[in-house]
């Protein structure tokens, strides 16, 4: 038995498993928010700047796959859906990357970095201090 669920959110519809990660951390209303500065607004083309900010994460996920691999891979449960996906070349998404620019990822980055857990967390801490680790 398979068991899928569709989320339609912020105008978009998202499949489980492909975009879900990435979206826990960087949820779609602070990337809307982020690129809604001045000079941000629109398009690039026919694709919204957020699917371009999602999409560079992605590359840092799956380092092995080329450009279009990684498209495939955040929009093939869609496709498989029924639902109509943008079909790009390694050409057309590097030139989204590069006409997205790196602002809004700087941006996204010092928003969401940080610590992920809590206090009280087992491991966390030691005798009330945070504790790291450092290599190299």
């Amino acid at each position: 038995m398979t068991l899928t669920q569709t989320i339609t959110t912020a105008r978009g519809l998202i499949a489980p498993g492909h975009l879900g990660a990435l979206i826990r951390f960087a949820p779609f209303e602070l990337v809307d928010d982020l690129l809604d500065r001045p000079g941000r607004q629109g398009r690039i083309r026919q694709m919204p700047m957020r699917v371009a900010v999602y999409f560079v994460l992605a590359l840092a996920l799956f380092p092995d796959l080329s450009y279009a691999g990684v498209w495939d891979t955040l929009t093939g449960a869609v496709s498989q859906m029924g639902h109509r996906v943008a079909t790009l070349t390694d050409a057309g998404l590097a030139d989204l990357r590069r006409q997205l620019g790196p602002d809004p990822l700087r941006e996204l980055f010092e928003v969401v970095a940080g610590p992920l857990g809590q206090p009280r967390t087992v491991g966390v801490s030691y005798r009330g201090m945070r504790t790291v680790a450092f290599d190299g």
